[in-house]
């Protein structure tokens, strides 16, 4: 489905590790960003990158995560999609038990509804067998459950120990922004 004009791709930052690759979405993205952080999810941010600041900065508007009367709570708002990067086993559950009591879950059950692009990019290892059942019941519902595994073929005949995180984590974003539309800089066939 191809994104209304003007539309924006909306970003839900979850309490998981891997803020790196929010920031890099967020400079990557085609698409203006609408950013919603979750508390945990600002906690983490400060352990990780030294706060959330640098993505708000970046970001075309930034929502409270209890804001449930943002433009993102309603279907008829259009946009790119959503993609949640990172999320937590936490939002997952919320998200298919079909809670929307904050503006991340709200906003994904939105994309759900109207049948518009939801990346869930999980981060959490191992996962339980409840964890799965969730994964299962939203991509059942219209999600693509990516998990926060970057793509290593993308590295193939380099050294390893020269491969950064930052490296890996780019070329997942990539991925991740591929499934709501956007052409990734480089793709398999580039590097084999």
């Amino acid at each position: 489905m191809a994104a209304s004009p003007g539309a924006h791709l909306i970003l839900g930052v979850t309490g998981a590790s891997g803020m790196h690759a929010s920031r890099l979405l967020v400079e990557k993205s085609s698409w203006p960003i609408d950013l919603v952080t979750s508390r945990w999810g600002r906690e983490v941010a400060g352990t990780e990158i030294g706060g959330i600041d640098a993505i708000e900065a970046k970001a075309a508007r930034v929502f409270a995560p209890d804001d449930l009367y943002a433009p993102l709570s309603s279907g008829s708002v259009p946009s790119a999609g959503m993609v949640v990067l990172p999320c937590s086993a936490h939002t997952l559950a919320q998200m298919a038990a079909g809670l929307g009591d904050s503006l991340i879950t709200r906003a994904a059950h939105c994309q759900m509804k109207e049948r518009r692009p939801l990346i869930v990019c999980l981060r959490e290892a191992p996962l339980t067998l409840i964890d799965l059942e969730n994964a299962r019941r939203i991509a059942a519902a219209g999600a693509v459950i990516m998990p926060m595994c970057p793509p290593f073929f993308m590295f193939a005949g380099s050294d390893p120990q020269s491969v950064s995180m930052d490296a890996l984590l780019e070329a997942f974003v990539d991925r991740v922004l591929a499934l709501v539309g956007q052409q990734a800089a480089r793709t398999w066939e580039d590097v084999r």
